[in-house]
């Protein structure tokens, strides 16, 4: 297999994936226009050589319909010859597109691939496309499909993640998050969005919390207490497991991730290509996973998905100089930190979804520009990205710095 280098990361800020959020206004069209143009702008593309768009959305519905990647390479200003294409594994769809340029790069079969993802949750709401995953008995009540949070609930529950714990990584979230932004840590990648006479509406994170304490954290209700008593989840989870007793509720609107707006994307190059355009190697891709977990329990996929991608890069956990895992819920990143036993100043230096957001289809993307310039910053060699993913899945990525 052909090397695969990372010549470029850029994403938007995140906004608050609400109607009073600073990016609301902004479509998802736009928000993926704006990292395509950077990404050209920065390294001089002819972008006739471009080979693929590849973008993750996960509510491809509506205004983000009609494969968002090709219309997007339009309204940049592409050459026509550019195709498009978007994909759809949940929660790292971001991370999928990478996955899918470097395999097609590795192979020999391209040489230039851009890949990312958009979400613009406060115009497009999650779950509006439906889907059987949720609304067929075939699928979800055969397998004791769950909605996310009583799954993460329940993770918590088996492993004994506390409410302090959960809401301890929070805390720290918001802090690393906003030591980070005040330090300019973010100023590499991110790509300010202007409105149409050029004036700026964001140019950082609009959800971190400087402010963000335990004791505001505690006052928080339980998000998914009420849906798992009420309609019967919580009783799903225990037929599947047994030995609990019950559900401990632990995730609340604090500890959870933010639901966001934004877009990220990846300038991927072969040798002979980055060579050619002199474009910098920022990081090549050395091992990528993709693995199924069960499906009640659904956001466990990280520790398969981990293991394996390890096991194909022939490293252990402690190889890994970085990790970037997830913040879905708090129990996610605190259930891979534990499996693996990772010392927790290696593990989201910059805070994670739950102080920045988690714009579902762009996050994975995101994740990965982050943690390069980490790398970079910390002059450090390796690193992971993970991600659990809706239904029982799990991603994970390893890059080394150039």
């Amino acid at each position: 297999m052909a090397d695969v280098f990372v010549c470029d990361a850029v994403r938007t800020p995140r906004g608050k994936g609400k109607k009073d959020g600073v990016l609301h206004e902004v479509t998802s069209l736009r928000l993926a226009e704006i990292v395509l143009r950077a990404l050209a702008e920065r390294n001089r593309l002819d972008t006739k050589k471009i080979d693929d768009v590849i973008f993750g959305c996960v509510t491809a519905i509506g205004e983000q319909g009609a494969d968002i990647a090709r219309s997007a390479v339009l309204a940049a200003d592409y050459e026509i010859t550019v195709p498009g294409v978007t994909i759809n594994r949940f929660c790292a769809s971001g991370l999928q597109a990478v996955i899918d340029g470097y395999a097609r790069i590795a192979c020999g079969a391209e040489d230039l691939i851009i890949a990312g993802g958009v979400e613009s949750m406060s115009r497009v709401p999650m779950s509006s496309d439906g889907g059987a995953i949720a609304a067929d008995y075939s699928v979800a009540g055969k397998h004791g499909i769950v909605p996310q949070g009583i799954a993460a609930d329940l993770i918590a529950t088996l492993n004994g993640f506390t409410r302090e714990k959960a809401d301890q990584f929070a805390q720290r979230s918001h802090t690393r998050a906003e030591k980070a932004r005040a330090g300019k840590r973010f100023q590499k990648s991110i790509i300010p969005v202007k409105d149409v006479n050029g004036f700026v509406i964001a140019d950082q994170d609009e959800i971190i919390r400087a402010d963000c304490t335990i004791e505001g954290l505690a006052a928080l209700k339980p998000a998914f207490e009420a849906i798992g008593k009420n309609f019967g989840f919580d009783e799903v989870a225990k037929l599947k497991y047994p030995q609990i007793e019950k559900v401990n509720h632990i995730h609340t609107a604090g500890n959870s991730s933010a639901v966001a707006d934004g877009a990220a994307a990846v300038l991927l190059a072969s040798a002979k290509m980055s060579k050619a355009l002199n474009l910098p190697r920022r990081a090549k891709i050395i091992a990528y996973a993709v693995t199924g977990s069960e499906p009640t329990m659904m956001l466990s996929g990280p520790l398969s998905a981990v293991e394996k991608a390890l096991k194909q890069a022939k490293m252990q956990a402690n190889d890994i100089d970085l990790w970037e895992i997830n913040e879905a819920f708090a129990s996610i990143p605190d259930m891979v930190i534990k499996k693996f036993a990772i010392p927790e100043d290696r593990v989201n230096v910059a805070g994670g979804s739950i102080a920045l957001g988690h714009p579902l289809g762009a996050t994975g993307a995101a994740l990965l520009g982050t943690l390069i310039d980490e790398l970079e910053l910390r002059n450090l060699e390796t690193g992971l990205v993970t991600l659990c993913v809706a239904a029982g899945m799990g991603v994970a990525l390893i890059v080394k710095r150039v």
